[in-house]
């Protein structure tokens, strides 16, 4: 289908309202049995990795040499750090299709931008860049939409400080960023109090500014891009367990990176032929990166039938094909351990764990109410408007899985801007007896672009409005 575009703050985006066409509804009416039928099919490659694309434009603009980028996603909130180094005067050549030549100017040759640098609604660019921007030699304020001036920065802004930045920042640590050039940054030793990749790759970066070594250690395993990458850029980085180092004042060189597709994105897709009947998806050149598959882990303990195939190493990320086919799901006491490695992804296990039998139980996910909206109350809401027994907790939700949209004809949901909440409850439609207006959509261009056009290739049923 054609979707029709809107032309939004520089990038194209969608329409602010969603309609999810319940499947089994439909199926219902026309006394279909559910055996008969048709489930979502396919093979489709999600977007690239919105963390590795993030990450691959920051190195690349502090390396010395051309980066070439392939698979980068270009998505509003990985646009967004690039439009920043372009404004620190980094040169970016976008081929199309994903690819990009980075034009490195080395550890110490960006510039100091005319104006404040807008990352719109990305947290990761606003909270990396801090740590890169305190070891400049100009001063530089980050600011963003809405939204992100409502999220937490105080976790950077505070170890920044102990490392010699001069950062102000607005009432309760919210933005904007106001950083001081020339501060002379030394390294730390820091424990995170909460886990945290973006803070940790804030202070790394940071670390390759200071003088004596910068260490990270955190209390629960995170995403591991930037260690990664950081290597591939050929700077030396010592891992030792939960915790990372970076010594200061070496060089990064630049390289080729091939971005993985996003298990995030992916996740939408894994739940979708989870919970439709009769399904079998095959989702291609998906990272699976150790530090990111906690989403996969948590939907086969749930009872979901998915299959990696074709494993491999694409530029230090491991990656496969995932297989996912139709199966029950049944309700869990999700693992603490797990809450870390697919805190992007509950969104979508809201909707598998709605559809599940039996109740799943989440805690330790207190960081879901600081993203781009309070994600627990989101789904929470989402859902009871949907007729699902679910209640939020401070950390997380207990929901009783059970029919969606019982009873109902239509329901409307408030997805507050966030994309992950938007696309969640497009896909809760393959389940659900009623259809599903989804308002404030616009921000799914934010990390999956081409959603609509590979939901509806699957055979799910959605329609801008």
């Amino acid at each position: 289908m054609t979707s029709p575009l809107i032309y939004q703050n520089g990038v194209v985006g969608f329409t602010v309202r969603l309609l999810a066409i319940a499947r089994q509804r439909d199926a219902a009416i026309q006394e279909t049995s559910i055996d008969s039928v048709a489930g979502l099919a396919g093979s489709v490659r999600v977007p690239g990795d919105k963390s590795i694309s993030h990450r691959s434009i920051m190195l690349g603009a502090i390396a010395e040499g051309d980066t070439h980028i392939s698979g980068f996603l270009e998505g509003a909130d990985a646009l967004a750090t690039l439009a920043a180094f372009e404004a620190m005067g980094v040169s970016i050549d976008q081929l199309g299709d994903g690819k990009l030549i980075v034009k490195g100017r080395g550890l110490h040759g960006l510039q100091a931008p005319v104006e404040s640098l807008y990352v719109g609604n990305s947290g990761t660019s606003m909270r990396l860049l801090a740590g890169l921007l305190a070891g400049q030699s100009f001063s530089s304020t980050l600011t963003g939409d809405v939204s992100l001036t409502g999220r937490p920065m105080n976790r950077v802004a505070l170890p920044l400080r102990e490392m010699g930045a001069e950062i102000v920042t607005a009432a309760e640590g919210r933005p904007p960023l106001e950083i001081a050039g020339k501060a002379a940054l030394h390294g730390i030793d820091y424990v995170l109090p909460i886990a945290s990749a973006q803070v940790k790759s804030c202070l790394l970066l940071a670390g390759l500014y200071a003088s004596g070594r910068t260490t990270v250690t955190e209390p629960a395993p995170t995403r591991d891009h930037t260690e990664r990458m950081l290597q591939g850029f050929g700077y030396v980085v010592e891992r030792n367990g939960p915790t990372a180092s970076v010594l200061g004042g070496g060089k990064l060189t630049a390289t080729a990176i091939d971005i993985p597709a996003d298990i995030s994105s992916a996740a939408f897709f894994l739940v979708a032929g989870s919970i439709t009947p009769n399904s079998e998806i095959t989702l291609q050149h998906v990272g699976i990166n150790p530090t990111r598959t906690g989403v996969i882990d948590i939907l086969k303990l749930m009872g979901a039938d998915i299959t990696l195939t074709k494993l491999r190493d694409v530029g230090g990320e491991p990656v496969a094909d995932l297989v996912v086919r139709s199966a029950q799901l049944h309700g869990i006491d999700i693992p603490p351990a797990l809450v870390p490695l697919a805190i992007d992804e509950f969104p979508a296990i809201f909707i598998a764990a709605a559809c599940a039998t039996g109740r799943t139980v989440l805690t330790g996910a207190e960081e879901l109410r600081v993203k781009e909206s309070d994600r627990i109350q989101a789904m929470v809401d989402g859902l009871l408007a949907l007729g699902v027994d679910v209640r939020g907790t401070d950390d997380g939700a207990i929901i009783e899985g059970g029919p969606i949209g019982a009873g109902l004809d239509k329901a409307s949901i408030n997805c507050h801007h966030d994309h992950r909440i938007a696309m969640a409850f497009a896909i809760a439609s393959a389940q659900a007896q009623c259809d599903i207006e989804i308002q404030d959509c616009d921000n799914i261009v934010t990390s999956f672009p081409n959603f609509v056009e590979l939901a509806c290739q699957l055979g799910l049923s959605l329609e801008l409005a």
